[in-house]
């Protein structure tokens, strides 16, 4: 069975989100079913498939923001909450 298509947030609504340092915050799910972002309320969730051990989630989540940017993974960067479900990443 192939598996569903992640589904992603235009570029431009997640780059509103980024604040004037160049950080976004979001609030991470670890081990959904299926990958995603969404924006609620103004706030952004990402759901990965990835296990929070050994930093995969995070990966998982850095990986699937450079995708929705349409940016090299290297230039999103995990600035604070490695170990929290609330997260910081500065886009670069």
């Amino acid at each position: 069975m192939a598996r569903a298509r992640t589904a992603l947030p235009p570029a431009e609504a997640l780059r509103s989100l980024v604040d004037a340092e160049g950080r976004l915050a979001l609030h991470v799910t670890p081990g959904a079913r299926m990958q995603a972002l969404e924006i609620a309320d103004g706030r952004l969730s990402a759901k990965v498939r990835a296990k929070p051990q050994d930093g995969e989630a995070n990966d998982a989540v850095r990986e699937l923001l450079a995708q929705a940017l349409g940016l090299a993974p290297t230039r999103v960067v995990l600035v604070k909450g490695a170990t929290s479900r609330e997260k910081q990443f500065r886009i670069g």
